[in-house]
């Protein structure tokens, strides 16, 4: 399944923070310096989702807030869920 992600790097800790139009809106516990935020992005899907990282991959925006990434292994119900959780805690 694809994901539309918006990034906001240099957070205190890696969450969901709700939506932003299409996308996922996440704070990304690291810079955007050198590739950080997007393995912080891959390391965190495959922990949100119950996958390893290698099955998450950043298809579109490796320079950009607006991102695109395939995650294989996992179903929309599943995602859903786990974004709902996420979000859930992440407001607690």
């Amino acid at each position: 399944m694809r994901l539309l992600v918006h990034a906001k790097p240099r957070a205190k800790k890696t969450s969901i923070v709700g939506a932003h139009g299409d996308a996922l809106s996440i704070a990304v516990a690291a810079p955007p310096v050198d590739g950080a935020a997007n393995e912080e992005l891959i390391r965190f899907l495959g922990s949100l989702f119950g996958v390893p990282k290698a099955h998450v991959t950043l298809v579109r925006g490796a320079s950009a807030r607006n991102k695109l990434f395939e995650v294989s292994g996992t179903t929309v119900e599943r995602v859903r869920a786990a974004v709902e959780d996420d979000s859930r805690a992440s407001s607690a």
